[in-house]
């Protein structure tokens, strides 16, 4: 089985604030970029082939990459441009990766995705098409109107949070990448562009500690993390 591997590190971090994009910065010493990369490299199942694309911003290739390179071509990393969106940074991947039987993409924002986890998420993408990491809602949720004001609770129970890694077939995600580039069509996440044709996407659980480094709490809640995993069981 061919794996393409797609980090994706080309957002502007805009909620994160700051002069440094937030996956460049350190996270209990190692750049959480870096720590991405690494982790990715470790999901490909034994007797794949697995081929690392990490998209980022043509200006950080060119400022904040440099340090990173020797570590990152250790582990077979290839380096592209990512486009403007996520679509467009998928689809750039794509072409640098070549033909594969699915690709994984990943958000380099999230360092501590569960390893067993996205290896499940890559079993059921082969059986059904599409899969990916998410959690069942847990919270109360909220129907609100514009006004502010409680329109009513919406039943959870049907309700998952998307996480990544997202995993799909490669000719199914290049179909979904060519409709919605023809309709202009936009998703928030991978796994969406596949449901808008009528693809099947399978479910599986993720975690609670695969957190997404959005704002500077949250680089802070994710070294906690780091330090539990380092800890005996």
């Amino acid at each position: 089985m061919k794996l393409a591997l797609l980090l994706l590190a080309a957002g502007r971090s805009s909620r994160f604030g700051g002069e440094v994009s937030k996956v460049f910065l350190p996270l209990a010493g190692v750049p959480v970029l870096l720590r991405s990369a690494e982790r990715l490299r470790r999901v490909v199942p034994a007797g794949a082939e697995g081929r690392l694309v990490v998209l980022v911003a043509p200006a950080d290739r060119a400022q904040r990459l440099p340090p990173l390179l020797p570590a990152l071509t250790a582990l077979g990393a290839e380096i592209a441009d990512g486009g403007d969106s996520r679509q467009q940074s998928m689809q750039r991947g794509l072409d640098v990766a070549g033909p594969c039987d699915l690709v994984l993409v990943h958000d380099a924002a999230r360092p501590l995705f569960p390893i067993d986890a996205a290896r499940r998420c890559i079993e059921r993408a082969a059986a059904v098409g599409a899969a990916l990491l998410a959690l069942p809602a847990t919270d109360t949720l909220k129907r609100a109107g514009p006004d502010g004001l409680v329109q009513g609770t919406v039943d959870r129970r049907p309700i998952w949070c998307a996480q990544t890694p997202q995993v799909v077939r490669r000719e199914l995600l290049v179909r979904a990448l060519q409709r919605a580039a023809s309709e202009n069509l936009e998703a928030t996440d991978d796994v969406g562009l596949v449901e808008a044709i009528g693809g099947r996407v399978a479910l599986v659980e993720g975690s609670a500690r695969n957190v997404k480094i959005t704002r500077p709490d949250d680089l802070a809640i994710a070294e906690a993390l780091l330090g539990l995993e380092r800890d005996p069981p």
